[in-house]
């Protein structure tokens, strides 16, 4: 592996921990830039696809966290984050900097930047949105926290990855604190999928009440019922595309934190219950497969009719804003 700088003076050594569905196109696109980078996953079925986009192979993690001056780690979810991250801390040097891409808990983002803190490693969360086309071209939204000193560390990263930080296009600085991106990720999530069940009742109520679908969705784009999920995701429940990108055992993982966090903060959260029981309910029906609108699809069945007939209009592939590695990734596919 090409230990620090080996480049050339001022070149940067990144470690991309989880090569999956996201963390290849990203250490892709950071190779491209210029960054000497590096990469491992513990399945090793991914070294080729790394090696076919010129990325060096690490023999372990603790290698690849020895030879960096900034790990990204591109995970599965926070179960995943705190157990790499504890271990990486070991070998990672001080004042390198951690970067966290993984839509995590922010408990324990809270609790892994205290124990970074105590190597003296610095560290920022910036849970992303966007897919793999959108980590390939450098369009990936962040939503970045941390010490001002930390973020201004991991900015190259970053705007490689996603635009200027604090650019309405680009990157969302959320503060100092570092549970603060995750956090905001988190509901951002939470109001998507919410969305993504009342769009379905409305359309699914439309229908049987004899509304041509294809005009409800577009006049409900137009109107104050529109939303990015509209805008961006219903053609592809139209089509029968339930987004498998993302699991269900994901979502509804990042529910059921939402609602933790809410009952410690001692805040109403009645609906966003109702949202986390339906896709809970998707879970049992459907078991933990891909497929971020199983919800919608569980409504289908429950109405007994579905909205795939509907004619759709060209849409981008595109995928909720959560995004995780997957097993393999021979050839991207587009994830937005």
């Amino acid at each position: 592996m090409p230990g620090r700088h080996a480049a050339g003076a001022g070149a940067l050594s990144v470690g991309v921990l989880g090569l999956g569905r996201m963390g290849l196109p990203i250490a892709a696109r950071l190779a491209r830039a210029g960054f000497v980078v590096s990469g491992f996953d513990i399945d090793d079925s991914r070294r080729r696809p790394a090696e076919l986009v010129a990325l060096s192979w690490a023999a372990n993690a603790d290698e690849l966290a020895a030879g960096c001056d900034i790990l990204v780690t591109v995970l599965p979810g926070p179960a995943e984050v705190k157990a790499a991250a504890s271990r990486a801390f070991a070998h990672l040097a001080p004042k390198t900097c951690w970067i966290d891409l993984t839509s995590t808990d922010p408990r324990v983002a809270t609790r892994l930047a205290a124990l970074a803190a105590e190597r003296s490693i610095a560290s920022v969360a910036a849970p992303m949105g966007g897919g793999v086309e959108a980590a390939a071209a450098g369009r990936l939204t962040f939503f970045v926290s941390g010490a001002a000193g930390a973020v201004e560390r991991a900015a190259p990263v970053l705007e490689v990855l996603g635009g200027a930080i604090g650019r309405a296009a680009g990157i969302r600085s959320l503060g100092d604190d570092i549970a603060a991106g995750p956090t905001a990720k988190l509901l951002a999530n939470l109001l998507w999928f919410g969305q993504s069940v009342a769009v379905t009742e409305a359309l699914l109520l439309g229908q049987a009440l004899g509304l041509d679908l294809a005009t409800l969705r577009d006049t409900l784009a137009a109107s104050a019922g529109g939303s990015a999920f509209i805008d961006r995701h219903l053609d592809h429940l139209l089509a029968g595309d339930y987004l498998t990108s993302f699991g269900l055992d994901r979502c509804v993982e990042e529910l059921d934190t939402v609602a933790e966090l809410a009952g410690g903060a001692g805040v109403p959260f009645e609906l966003s219950t109702l949202v986390g029981r339906m896709h809970r309910d998707a879970l049992h029906e459907f078991g933990a497969v891909d497929g971020e609108l199983l919800a919608a699809k569980l409504l289908e069945r429950r109405a007994g009719r579905t909205l795939r007939s509907a004619p759709t209009t060209s849409a981008p592939a595109a995928s909720a804003p959560a995004a995780r590695p997957a097993p393999t990734v021979p050839t991207p596919r587009v994830k937005d």
